[in-house]
């Protein structure tokens, strides 16, 4: 029994970040209509940010953090919006997704060829000291990303449908013409949705990192896992994202613990197609309707 609880929570920790930066494919979806394949490297690159003002310019680790934060913001969001995202919309859809796609591309190699092709280790925010919980051994590194990635997510959620900036994004997603005749800035509420995006995908950069080390292709794999994730749990509802990346998480660690560790990498792909197959719209998605 202690085994098995010292696996759900460290799954629980991982799947949280995966739920974060499934969020972020949410949010450009509801805001733009696309996939932001880049998410991935979206996430790997605010950490080289940081290693680069502690190791270029010699800040500490907390204030290289708010630099990495400031820089993400402005290079994942501000940038992303007005040089990419928003000239090439108006082509359609499409167009976009395969702008992202070499976006990605360009991320990762520019990390690779600039700084290091080699991992690097990134330091924590926390202490990795184990502490007992029922006889379970866990991390406190895994409960605080647990802990913060799920306050976030609570946070994002109140925000979204307490606040009038949050229902004017809403409506902003659900039907752009009829939320601007109703007085609504839209393209305002478009950048603040690529702005949320940009700073989680930093949170998830500086909570996951110090476990998988700092590399230039860490944006496959966490892009891979988080884009299933937000399928899985329902690409057009924040909380199907945060359901589908706990899920993910989870079952990747009771597949490596009680089966094999061979078999985790497809564990996603499988739970995907099983999805697909039985419920297209996501566990907690809806079905949307589109004129053709």
């Amino acid at each position: 029994m202690s085994q098995l609880l010292q696996v759900l929570l460290s799954g629980l920790a991982t799947g949280s970040i995966y739920a974060l930066v499934a969020i972020g494919f949410t949010l450009v979806w509801q805001a733009a209509q696309t996939v932001n394949f880049a998410q991935g490297e979206f996430v790997m690159l605010p950490a080289f940010f940081v290693l680069v003002a502690m190791g270029y310019f010699g800040l500490p680790f907390l204030p290289a953090l708010l630099v990495g934060l400031v820089l993400s913001v402005l290079v994942l969001g501000v940038l992303f919006k007005k040089l990419i995202a928003e000239p090439i919309l108006p082509h359609g859809g499409i167009t976009l997704i395969i702008a992202t796609m070499a976006l990605g591309i360009f991320l990762k190699e520019s990390v690779k060829e600039f700084y290091s092709a080699e991992a690097q280790p990134f330091p924590s925010m926390f202490p990795n000291d184990p502490i007992d919980i029922f006889g379970a051994v866990v991390s406190l590194q895994d409960l605080f990303n647990l802990a913060i990635s799920l306050g976030v997510v609570v946070l994002l959620t109140l925000f979204l449908n307490r606040t009038r900036t949050g229902r004017c994004m809403q409506a902003t997603a659900q039907n752009p013409a009829v939320a601007e005749i109703l007085g609504v800035d839209v393209k305002r509420m478009i950048l603040y949705t690529f702005l949320i995006n940009a700073a989680l995908a930093a949170l998830a950069s500086v909570l996951i990192t110090p476990v998988y080390l700092a590399k230039f292709s860490n944006g496959e794999t966490l892009g891979l896992i988080a884009f299933i994730a937000a399928i899985v749990g329902g690409f057009n509802q924040i909380r199907g994202a945060l359901v589908g990346g706990l899920l993910i998480g989870v079952l990747d660690n009771l597949t490596a613990t009680y089966v094999t560790a061979q078999y985790r990498a497809a564990l996603p792909l499988v739970l995907l197609i099983v999805i697909i197959m039985l419920r297209p719209q996501g566990l907690m998605g809806t079905s949307e309707g589109r004129s053709v």
